[in-house]
C-alpha cells in the first residue's frame, strides 16, 4: 500500500463534507484530490469552510477525477445513485457513501454496497470495495440496541432521540433559523423516520422475533450530537445486561459503556458513542450519546475507509472531546 492514499469528496460544501476534509487534511496517510461541490465551484475551501483557515489551499472545483483510490458521496439523500449512474467511477475505487441511497438495498452494477457499522460487520466492510455509512440517528440506536439483539431478547422498543440542528443539512430551513431553535424543543418524523427501517434490517438480522421499534425524533436547540433513551422489558439483572454490553464491545475502539451518567459535551467533536443503562424493575432504558457529524457521518466514514484499506480503525480518529 501506497504511503498516503489519493481521495476524493464529492458534495464537499456541506456539513458533513467539511468534516471530512478536516478529518482527511490531518490523516497520516490520506491526500485530499479534490473536493468536488457545483454550487461553491472556484472558491476556497476556507472560505466555505471557515475552520479551515490556514489549514488548506484547496478549492472546489466541479470536475471528477478517477486518479483518486477512495470517494466519499455526501450527497443530499437520492442522490448517489443518480450521480454515480452519470459518472463513471474506476472499479478499483473504494466508494463510501454517506447517503441513504445503498442502506436497504445495497445493490450497485459493480458490486453490493455494504453495511458500514463496524461495530456488527467489521469483516464485512474490510473486504468490501462499497460501503454504506449508517444514518446518524440509526448509528447512535443501533449501537444501544445489539447486544440485547445478539442476545435476542427484543421484541417492542420504545426509542425518543434528540438531535442537534446540523442533523438537518446546511440548507437553511424554517425549522434550523436560529430564532426558531434557540431555546425550542419539537418532535418531527413521529413513528415515520427514515432511519427506523435500517435499525430493524440490523436487529433482526440478529434476534429471533421481528422487532417492533417505536421511535419519536426531537429537534433540539443545540448545533451538534445525539442523545436517545431506548426502553425495552427483560427479566435479566442489570449485571447480566451489563455484561452482555461489555461482552460485544469489549475489543471496540469507539463504544464504552459507563457506569455513571452520560451527556453530549463527553462525544462531541469524537468518533466515540457512550452508552449507559438503567434498570426499574422488568424496565431497563438503555442512553446513548455520539456526535451526529462524526460517529453519525464523516467520522465514520473514515472508520470504514480504514478497515477498508486494512488500517487501524483509530487512525485519523483520535479525537478529543470539548470539556465544556
Amino acid at each position: 500500500m501506497k504511503s498516503k492514499i489519493k481521495v476524493g469528496i464529492v458534495g464537499a460544501a456541506g456539513y458533513t463534507g467539511g468534516e471530512l476534509i478536516r478529518l482527511l487534511l490531518n490523516h497520516p496517510k490520506t491526500e485530499i484530490t479534490f473536493a468536488l461541490s457545483r454550487s461553491q465551484n472556484g472558491k476556497e475551501i476556507s472560505s466555505i469552510h471557515s475552520d479551515l483557515i490556514g489549514e488548506t489551499n484547496l478549492i472546489f472545483t466541479n470536475q471528477y477525477s478517477n486518479i483518486i483510490d477512495v470517494l466519499f458521496l455526501c450527497l443530499p439523500h437520492k442522490e448517489s445513485k443518480i450521480w454515480l449512474q452519470n459518472n463513471e467511477v474506476n472499479e478499483t475505487i473504494k466508494i463510501i457513501d454517506l447517503g441513504n441511497d445503498f442502506r436497504i438495498d445495497g445493490k450497485f452494477e459493480k458490486g453490493n454496497f455494504v453495511y458500514g457499522l463496524p461495530e456488527i460487520n467489521k469483516k464485512t466492510i474490510e473486504q468490501s470495495n462499497y460501503v454504506a455509512n449508517p444514518g446518524c440517528f440509526a448509528t447512535a440506536i443501533q449501537l444501544a440496541l445489539l447486544p440485547l439483539a445478539k442476545a435476542k431478547i427484543l421484541k417492542t422498543v420504545y426509542t425518543t432521540g434528540i438531535t442537534g440542528s446540523t442533523g438537518a443539512g446546511q440548507q437553511l430551513q424554517e425549522t434550523t433559523h436560529f430564532s426558531w431553535r434557540v431555546n425550542n424543543i419539537s418532535a418531527y418524523k413521529t413513528l415515520q423516520h427514515q432511519h427506523v427501517a435500517e435499525i430493524c434490517k440490523t436487529l433482526n438480522s440478529l434476534n429471533v422475533e421481528k422487532v417492533n421499534l417505536e421511535f419519536v425524533p426531537w429537534r433540539g436547540d443545540f448545533t451538534r450530537g445525539i442523545f436517545s433513551s431506548s426502553t425495552i422489558e427483560t427479566k435479566m439483572s442489570l449485571e447480566e445486561i451489563q455484561t452482555l454490553y461489555e461482552d460485544l464491545y469489549r475489543n471496540n475502539p469507539f463504544v464504552f459503556l459507563s457506569k455513571t451518567n452520560i451527556d453530549l459535551k463527553q462525544v462531541v467533536n469524537t468518533n466515540k458513542c457512550l452508552l449507559f443503562i438503567e434498570k426499574d424493575e422488568n424496565h431497563v432504558v438503555i442512553h446513548s450519546v455520539i456526535d451526529n457529524l462524526l460517529k453519525g457521518a464523516s467520522g465514520q466514514a473514515i472508520q470504514n475507509m480504514n478497515l477498508m484499506l486494512g488500517w487501524e480503525a483509530t487512525l485519523g480518529l483520535k479525537l478529543k472531546a470539548s470539556a465544556f
